[in-house]
């Protein structure tokens, strides 16, 4: 009988110092995360020399956690797959580090795993993949549709120009007063009202490209407009509508792709893959494309864990590819050529 392969995966690109073991790609033995979203909330964002600090302090216990669940020890463990990009380079670091010691000190193999390619393939923990497939990733720094012909390949054919999606909303939750994250707020307030004011789509046409910039400085220029006239404008129905505005791109450019490009298959991807109001739309959109399959996460494996890089290593590392000692943090590393 073939052996099962056991991967350890570590991540911690931004504020979650995550660790997980996952075994012949896609069954979770176990998914660790130690998140620090209450340390960063009273300034807004998320501040990086205090992310890095928490990540050394957490590591080392999240890793022998991860391995405590899944019950396995470093002799059952086949390659360390850690986060080596995009991410704040000094949390970057820590755990690329980590591995390296782990990696090291147990003679383990090594692999570097980029961040998106992660957060793709934590579809592949709930459903096989079925290509040509098309992901459209949504996080705070990315928004980007990616067709895949293969496993671990990966071309970008559409991006944001500017702000990326999950930026857009956090910079309109403050302007509404929202605390960090202010995605899940706008979200949840978008469904209490009603999408009445008329706010732009940037269609870009002739592209898959993405651009979330205008419609930010419009919704932040229509509560400033309204305040000099004395006038008062509904929150809800201001999150409703930018909402509706964000999501009817990212739904129509996503149905398009996937129709040029005759994939079978589109998984959604990223921490606003967590957006209620984009998953009910893709879902419905996707409803009357029968021969096209639509895979979205649970809200579990949208935001930040080391499943997902476990996953993606899995895949990297029976294609051959394995990081030497020298493997470091690359906040610029390419998608395109891993």
């Amino acid at each position: 009988m073939k052996k099962d392969q056991i991967i350890l995966g570590i991540e911690t690109s931004c504020d979650e110092t995550a660790a997980a073991v996952i075994k012949n790609g896609t069954e979770i033995l176990s998914n660790v995360i130690s998140s620090q979203i209450e340390s960063h909330k009273r300034f807004g964002g998320v501040v990086p020399e205090i992310a890095s600090r928490m990540h050394v302090e957490q590591i080392t216990l999240v890793i022998e956690e991860a391995l405590l669940q899944a019950d396995v020890t470093y002799k059952d463990i086949d390659a360390v797959a850690v986060t080596e990009g995009p991410g704040l380079v000094g949390a970057l670091l820590i755990g690329v580090n980590a591995a390296k010691a782990v990696a090291f000190a147990h003679g383990i193999p090594l692999v570097g795993v980029h961040h998106i390619a992660g957060h793709i393939y934590a579809n592949r923990l709930i459903q096989e993949m079925k290509f040509p497939a098309l992901s459209l990733v949504v996080s705070g720094g990315h928004t980007e549709l990616i067709l895949l012909k293969e496993h671990g390949s990966f071309k970008v054919i559409g991006e944001t120009r500017d702000d990326a999606a999950g930026e857009a909303y956090d910079k309109v939750a403050r302007t509404l007063n929202f605390p960090y994250p202010g995605g899940p707020h706008i979200d949840r307030l978008a469904h209490e009202g009603k999408p009445s004011i008329n706010l732009p789509r940037a269609w870009l046409n002739g592209s898959y490209d993405f651009s979330f910039s205008g419609l930010k400085s419009s919704v932040i220029n229509t509560l400033h407009n309204a305040e000099q006239r004395g006038e008062t404008i509904e929150p809800a129905d201001l999150a409703a509508s930018f909402q509706a505005s964000v999501i009817e791109v990212l739904v129509t450019k996503t149905l398009k792709a996937a129709e040029d490009f005759n994939v079978k298959q589109v998984m959604l991807a990223g921490g606003v893959a967590a957006n209620k109001g984009l998953r009910a739309a893709l879902t419905e959109a996707f409803t009357a494309v029968p021969d096209i399959e639509l895979v979205i996460p649970p809200l579990s494996l949208c935001t930040d864990n080391a499943a997902m890089i476990g996953a993606a290593g899995s895949i990297l590392f029976e294609k051959g590819k394995r990081s030497d000692l020298a493997l470091n943090g690359n906040p610029g590393l390419d998608i395109e050529n891993l």
